[in-house]
C-alpha cells in the first residue's frame, strides 16, 4: 500500500499512497522523459520516493531498466540518468507509504525476474488480505525483498503467468485473489496493462498522444504531457494497450454498479483541482460542496477564508452561495521542506507556521469563517485558528467540507489511528473547544456525496468508511484495525525511521 502529501501548505494528517503513470510509444521512440513529466504532475500524490522502469519492445525480452530513489521527482532524476533509460514502453510511480518502511527498497516500480520473463509493476492502493497472501507465497518458497503490498501483487501475477496464456490473463487471475484497493500498471517487455479493483477505490484513466498511449492516476498528468483523455478504466476492468487500440476485459466488473465505492477523499482532498475523475471535475465538486455547506450551515461572518490549499475551492463555493465576500488571508511559503515526513505533534505544529503566514488586514476586527477540506487530528486547525486570533480576528467560525472523521481508513490512505482523530469519541462542541473556535460546523455526508454525484449521476456508491465505520469489502475485523493502528501510530513511525536510519549507517560503515 502507499499514499500523499498533496501540495497542501500544512500537514492534514492524511496522506495518500501514490500515483502511477505508464506510457507506450508504438513508434518506438524513447519515452522515459515523458514519464518523468507525467510523474511530476502527480507529485502531490506522493513525495517520499519515485521511480521509472523502461523496456525496448524491439530489444531483448528480459531487459527492463529501472531507476528509483528517495525524494521528489526532480531530486531523483537528472538529465543524465533519464538519458540512460532507453525504451519505448515504461511505467512510473510516486510514493508516500501507508504500509512498509520509508526505504529505497520499497520504492516503485517493482521489477521482478521470474520463470516466464520480466515484469515491472506500479500500484496505488492497499490490500486488506496482503498478510494472508504473503504467507501463502512464503510457504511455496517466495523470498520477499520489500515490506509492501505491491510485491505481493507482483509475485501473484508472476505465479499466475506460468499457467496463463498471456500476461493480461495472469493479471486477471491474480485479481481474483486480491481484496482491497488497487489501481495497477503492469509492464512486460512487450505489453502495458492497466487494472482497477472492482470497487473502483483508486482512479485510473487512459490517454493518447499521436501514436502513444498512456495510463495514469489523474487526467492532469495527461494534460502535462500533451495527451488527450480517452476514458477512465472501469472498476474491475483490465485493459491492454496495443498498436491497434485498447483491449478490454470486464469479467470482474460488478454487474450492479451500485456496489462500486469510489474513495470520497479523492474528490475532497487528494486529487488536483484540475483533475477529472470518473467524469467528475474535482474543482467543480469542491465548489458544490462549499455551496451545500452554506445552505445547510449558514454563518454570519464578514469574510470567508479558505485554508490553503485544499480548502480554497470549498470556501469559494460557500462565499458564492452565502454572498459573504471571499478573502485571501493566508500566504504560503512554497519553499519549505517536506515537514510532513516528521512524526510527532510538536513537529506538526511548528510546520504550520513555517508554511503559512497571515495577511493581518484580512483578519483585524472581523468575524471570519475559515473553511478547510476536513479536520483530522485537529492540531493544524488549532494552529490556524491561533494565527487568525493573533492577526486580530474578533470571532472565528470554522467549517469542514467533510463530515467528522472518526474511523481509520484501510484502503490506501495513511490516516492516524482512531485515538489520534480529534472527532473520535467527541461531539462538535467538544471539538470546537479544542481547536479554539466560536462555532464549528461539519458537512452533511449526504450533501458531500451529492456534490460529487451531481457532476456524474451515474456514480452511485462511495467509500465513506472514515465517517461511518462501514467498510465496503465486509471483511475488516477489530483485529485487523488493531494491526493497522500498530503500524500507523506516531511511535511506530518514529521506530521505523530510526530503524531505517540505523540500517543506512550500518551499510555506509
Amino acid at each position: 500500500m502507499e499514499e500523499q502529501f498533496s501540495e497542501e501548505c500544512v500537514d492534514s494528517g492524511i496522506h495518500e499512497e501514490c500515483g502511477v503513470f505508464g506510457a507506450y510509444d508504438f513508434d518506438g521512440n524513447d519515452i522515459a522523459s515523458t514519464v518523468y513529466y507525467g510523474l511530476f504532475a502527480l507529485q502531490h500524490r506522493g513525495q517520499e520516493s519515485c521511480g521509472i522502469a523502461v523496456s525496448d519492445t524491439n530489444g531483448p525480452k528480459k531487459n527492463i531498466q529501472v531507476h528509483k530513489g528517495m525524494g521528489l521527482v526532480n531530486e531523483v532524476f537528472s538529465s543524465e540518468n533519464l538519458e540512460k533509460l532507453k525504451g519505448n514502453i515504461s511505467v512510473g510511480h510516486v510514493r508516500y507509504s501507508t504500509a512498509g518502511s520509508s526505504t529505497r527498497e520499497n520504492a516503485q516500480p517493482l521489477v521482478l525476474n521470474y520463470y516466464k520473463g520480466t515484469l515491472a509493476l506500479a500500484h496505488n492502493g492497499n490490500l486488506v488480505n496482503a498478510l494472508e497472501l504473503r504467507e501463502e507465497l512464503e510457504k511455496t518458497g517466495a523470498i520477499f525483498q520489500t515490506t509492501i503490498d505491491s510485491e505481493v501483487i507482483a509475485y501473484h501475477v508472476a505465479k499466475e503467468r506460468i499457467s496463463s496464456a498471456t500476461a493480461e490473463e495472469a493479471v486477471l487471475a491474480a485479481m481474483r485473489k486480491l481484496k482491497g484497493a488497487y489501481s495497477l500498471i503492469v509492464m512486460s517487455p512487450r505489453k502495458l496493462i492497466g487494472a482497477r479493483d472492482p470497487f473502483g477505490f483508486r482512479p485510473l484513466c487512459i490517454g493518447k498522444r499521436d501514436n502513444t498511449y498512456f495510463l495514469t492516476s489523474e487526467t492532469c498528468a495527461l494534460d502535462t504531457v500533451g495527451a488527450e483523455f480517452v476514458r477512465d478504466v472501469e472498476p474491475g476492468e483490465v485493459v491492454t494497450l496495443t498498436p491497434s487500440g485498447i483491449v478490454s476485459n470486464r469479467e470482474l466488473c460488478f454487474k450492479d454498479s451500485s456496489k462500486q465505492a469510489r474513495c470520497i477523499f479523492e474528490y475532497i482532498y487528494f486529487a488536483r483541482p484540475d483533475a477529472v475523475i470518473d467524469g467528475v471535475g474535482v474543482y467543480a465538486s469542491r465548489i458544490k460542496a462549499g455551496r451545500f455547506l452554506a445552505m445547510d450551515s449558514p454563518v454570519e461572518a464578514d469574510v470567508v477564508v479558505g485554508v490553503p490549499e485544499s480548502g480554497n475551492a470549498a470556501a469559494m463555493g460557500y462565499a458564492m452561495e452565502s454572498g459573504i465576500p471571499y478573502g485571501t488571508a493566508f500566504v504560503k511559503n512554497s519553499y519549505v521542506g517536506r515537514t510532513f515526513i516528521m512524526p510527532g505533534q510538536a513537529q506538526r505544529i511548528s510546520s504550520v507556521r513555517r508554511k503559512l503566514n497571515t495577511i493581518k488586514a484580512e483578519f483585524k476586527d472581523k468575524n471570519v469563517l475559515l473553511v478547510d477540506d476536513s479536520i483530522v487530528r485537529g492540531t493544524t486547525s488549532e494552529q490556524i485558528v491561533s494565527m487568525a486570533r493573533a492577526a486580530g480576528a474578533k470571532k472565528i467560525y470554522f467549517a469542514s467540507a467533510a463530515p467528522e472523521i472518526r474511523y481509520p481508513n484501510v484502503y490506501g490512505i495513511d490516516m492516524p489511528t482512531k485515538q489520534e482523530l480529534i472527532a473520535y469519541g467527541r461531539n462538535v462542541d467538544e471539538i470546537a473547544k479544542l481547536i479554539g473556535v466560536d462555532k464549528l460546523v461539519f458537512q452533511d455526508l449526504e450533501a458531500l456525496t451529492e456534490s460529487v454525484r451531481q457532476e456524474n449521476p451515474a456514480i452511485q456508491g462511495f467509500d465513506c468508511s472514515v465517517f461511518t465505520g462501514e467498510y465496503i469489502t465486509g471483511d475488516i475485523t477489530p483485529e485487523y484495525l488493531d494491526s493497522i493502528a500498530s503500524q500507523r501510530s506516531d511511535s511506530a513511525k518514529k521506530k521505523r525511521e530510526k530503524d531505517a536510519s540505523n540500517l543506512e549507517i550500518h551499510n555506509e560503515g
